[in-house]
């Protein structure tokens, strides 16, 4: 009976991938709405519910789909293909996406406001220090499927303000046979994996192992990156247990050369940056058990044990803010003791070591309640951190090419800080049919999160990031569906969401004593946890044969929200408040279909995403600053006034993404992206009244292509391009200053106010092999 099952939750991402809410797997597969659609409603392992009584709009991802758009990571898909998602580019690296989804964040960008939820096999991989997502430590060859769930279902957690990503990989028994793929192309890109499943003669042991490696130059000057995963799983099952062990290592050293004032890439070219280095190092060791037992055709038990270990350095070359422009020395090694005004350069050093376990389990009952068909689920969850986290800064020289070289000498901002973190968890869930066509959902989750800050330098005092805080909640959700007939869903849904102020957000909480991130922490108020509640309705549906359409309208409105505020524009730093409520309203819309060999997919989403309250930020070069109040010298501040209404930054309110591919003959086929966004406020013009250049960044359209040609008897040849017309367009900006001049040289005199920009990649291309071999023929050609 469990092999029966386990074959019907494996087949979770074919199943969804032909749903109504989900874009086509394959060029030549016709819509169809007799199946039953089953999605799980946790991250962890469940009986399933069919589609037609989830309360979401729910979006899964195939690995089929990934490995046709040569996706680099997940958030590559995402950006490619879901209506709902953008990107800021601030790394303008291929593994350090900004990601938004409906108006909320999975970044790696500290001081970044996360929102959205990742999950890896029931495992949430939200970073404990600051909840980033570092998209690098996901292999994507590992991927089996993704759900995108949306909203702030309190069934996946903390951090689930905007939605939840939950991944699930691949195992032995649904990938047998092995494969080797190699890749080159623009920018010096060079990438290689290979991958080996199987199973045991007698079925019941099954293993799969995948490693990938991805290098190039980059196409910013001094950008090289180097990325190196692996990915290794062992499973054994009987008639009643499965059981799954699965390993995830990673040693990647990423170049992030973020944004570049306007005036620099016109003039040096949209492949120059600001200082540099700009360095992250990030290495990871995960070890992840899962299981589930049935102890009869209803009744199902599941869980799982995990241990991650990842520890992230970062190098950033910066310019020195307390230098004399007066006594500006080219060496200023042989400044004597006034290094600190003579050095224009500064190198910034991190460490973060994050030590993360725990374990979550759950019982499922699909047993009818009052002769109603009922699905109860009932589960707990216990999740432990420790982050040690040191930094430490040396004055340097700046050279020609804006690098800094150490003298050796230490600078200020030195941080040693451990920071512990428990949360313990109880949730439940309950759908309920009440008649063949209605179909009630009530959900809780109780969260009690606890955050200790240890500073190890300075123990007592207003400067100390020592601390403990306490945060508990009980998040509520209730939906309802209305299946008319089986081509027709309409739903409705609240739910709501929160997550509690992280360990550095914590330790940099004092508008008196900002700090720069990720370098540089102080003060220790205390801050309020972010609740998130959120009205959804949508339906969806088949407007004929071959063709269907979803569409989903969502309000969702944030308290006391958390964000980083900017004290100084010229050094970027500031300190993490709560604003009071942002609000986000939409729209999202999908039209899918085939006619023959081409399939399609057209997805538009409209979002508003608005402060909702009133409050005051330090802002020195928006040129609506007014003066805000005095500093402790008496001098005058000056800031800006954010009003409700206002837009926040960096979201732009519409987007239109289509999917096509067609198949010209049965062994080769091409597909395309067009993506297309309106325009979006910067950072620094919260308020939305700045009249310089760079308050608001312009809109954008590309053009993508891929293509792949099967050869037979495993071999398959694929070509992939981005930009194809070459559109220069930034995806993200700022309003900020710079200390150089437009050709890149230090400028001796003040700063000077800078539209800084996040230039889009150019046009690129890659052509690659893969050869599939060992393995049923029918999986090896449907690749």
């Amino acid at each position: 009976m469990l092999k029966r099952e386990s074959l019907r939750l494996s087949t979770v991402a074919v199943l969804v991938a032909n749903a109504c809410i989900s874009f086509q797997a394959h060029a030549a597969d016709a819509i169809t709405t007799d199946k039953v659609n089953v999605v799980g409603t946790t991250p962890l392992p469940s009986l399933g519910l069919p589609l037609e009584q989830v309360p979401a709009g729910i979006q899964l991802i195939t690995g089929p789909q990934l490995k046709k758009q040569r996706s680099v990571t997940i958030a590559d898909y995402l950006q490619n293909n879901i209506a709902g998602v953008n990107v800021n580019d601030t790394q303008n690296n291929p593994f350090q996406p900004d990601v938004s989804f409906r108006g909320y964040s999975a970044s790696p960008l500290l001081g970044t406001p996360q929102g959205l939820s990742v999950y890896v096999d029931g495992v949430r991989v939200n970073e404990p220090f600051g909840d980033v997502v570092s998209w690098d430590l996901i292999p994507v060859n590992a991927i089996a499927n993704t759900s995108l769930i949306p909203g702030s279902n309190p069934l996946f957690g903390l951090n689930t303000l905007g939605g939840a990503l939950s991944i699930q990989t691949k195992s032995g028994r649904d990938n047998q046979g092995a494969a080797v793929e190699a890749s080159v192309g623009s920018w010096g890109r060079k990438t290689g994996s290979v991958e080996y499943g199987g199973v045991s003669e007698d079925g019941s042991v099954d293993f799969f192992i995948t490693a990938n490696s991805f290098r190039e130059d980059g196409w910013r000057d001094y950008s090289p990156t180097d990325v190196r995963q692996v990915f290794a799983k062992v499973g054994w099952q009987n008639e009643t247990t499965k059981l799954d062990l699965s390993y995830t290592g990673a040693d990647n050293d990423m170049i992030g050369n973020g944004l570049t004032p306007s005036e620099m890439l016109r003039t040096l070219g949209r492949d120059t940056i600001l200082t540099r280095p700009d360095q992250t190092r990030n290495t990871l060791s995960f070890l992840n058990l899962t299981g589930s037992h049935w102890f009869n055709d209803d009744v199902m038990l599941s869980g799982n044990v995990y241990y991650r270990q990842s520890r992230t350095r970062t190098l950033n070359g910066d310019g020195n803010d307390d230098v004399d422009d007066n006594n500006y020395l080219a060496d200023c090694s042989t400044a004597g003791s006034d290094y600190d005004e003579a050095c224009a350069g500064a190198l910034n050093r991190s460490r973060a070591r994050k030590d993360s376990y725990g374990f979550n389990t759950q019982l499922s009952f699909n047993q009818d309640w009052l002769n109603k068909k009922n699905q109860f689920i009932v589960g707990f969850g216990y999740d432990q951190s420790k982050t040690r986290f040191s930094q430490e800064s040396e004055l340097g020289n700046l050279t020609d090419s804006r690098g800094v070289t150490g003298i050796g000498e230490e600078g200020e901002n030195e941080v040693s800080l451990t920071g512990r973190t428990k949360t313990y968890s109880v949730f439940a869930t309950d759908t309920v049919s009440l008649t063949d066509v209605w179909h009630l959902t009530l959900s809780a989750r109780y969260n009690h999160t606890r955050v200790e800050n240890t500073d190890h330098l300075i123990s007592s005092g207003d400067e100390s990031l020592s601390g403990d805080h306490s945060f508990n909640r009980i998040n509520p959700a209730i939906g309802l569906n209305f299946t008319p007939s089986k081509d027709w869903t309409f739903y409705g849904a609240y739910n709501e969401g929160s997550r509690a102020p992280t360990a550095i957000e914590l330790g940099c909480a004092n508008e008196n004593v900002p700090c720069k991130l990720p370098n540089a922490m102080a003060g220790d108020p205390p801050l309020k946890q972010v609740v998130a509640k959120t009205y959804e309705a949508g339906l969806r549906g088949s407007l004929a044969e071959n063709v269907g359409w979803t569409a989903s309208a969502y309000r969702a409105q944030n308290y006391d929200d958390i964000q980083f505020i900017y004290a100084n524009a010229s050094n970027g730093m500031g300190y993490f408040d709560n604003v009071g409520k942002t609000r986000r309203l939409g729209l999202d819309t999908n039209l899918f279909g085939n006619a023959g060999q081409f399939n399609w997919n057209v997805g538009y989403s409209y979002i508003k995403a608005t402060y909702e309250s009133d409050f005051t930020l330090v802002n020195e070069v928006n040129t609506s600053k007014q003066v805000i109040g005095q500093d402790d010298s008496g001098a005058d501040v000056d800031g800006i006034h954010v009003r409700k209404g206002n837009r926040l930054a960096g979201i732009p309110a519409h987007r239109l993404k289509f999917r096509g591919e067609y198949a010209i003959t049965p062994k080769w086929s091409v597909g395309t992206n067009i993506l297309m966004f309106s325009d979006q406020f910067s950072h620094g013009n919260e308020n939305n009244k700045d009249q310089g250049e760079g308050a608001k960044l312009g809109g954008y359209t590309v053009v993508n292509l891929d293509t792949r040609y099967n050869f037979g008897n495993g071999w398959q040849l694929f070509a992939k391009a981005i930009n194809i017309f070459d559109r220069e367009y930034s995806s993200g900006g700022m309003i900020g200053e710079s200390y150089f001049q437009a050709n890149g040289l230090y400028d001796d005199g003040d700063d000077h106010r800078a539209s800084l920009r996040a230039p889009g990649a150019p046009r690129a291309g890659w052509i690659g092999v893969r050869w599939e071999f060992g393995g049923p023929k029918n999986v090896a050609s449907s690749n």
